[in-house]
């Protein structure tokens, strides 16, 4: 196996908008997912709010950010700050 490789990861990926950022090294992400509904045809647009954990308090709200799962950091924390994706204006 060559070493420049990257193993594939199975980790899931999310990118979304940042809603909170007031707890110390947290930040609450909205994730929202549209798809079509089977049998009426029409679409439908769900929303979650992940809680991701943020090293260096970075990020502020209304950023566009991207996590990945990751083990469970706390109660209800089990996921990571990837990358800011886009700062807000």
């Amino acid at each position: 196996m060559d070493t420049t490789e990257k193993k594939k990861s199975n980790k899931r990926m999310f990118t979304g908008r940042v809603v909170s950022n007031k707890m110390q090294k947290t930040i609450v992400v909205e994730v929202t997912n549209r798809k079509l509904h089977r049998l009426y045809k029409k679409y439908v647009t769900t929303t979650k709010k992940l809680k991701a954990h943020d090293e260096n308090n970075d990020s502020k709200i209304g950023d566009v950010v991207r996590i990945i799962e990751s083990r469970p950091l706390s109660k209800t924390k089990s996921w990571k700050l990837v990358e800011i994706i886009e700062r807000a204006k």
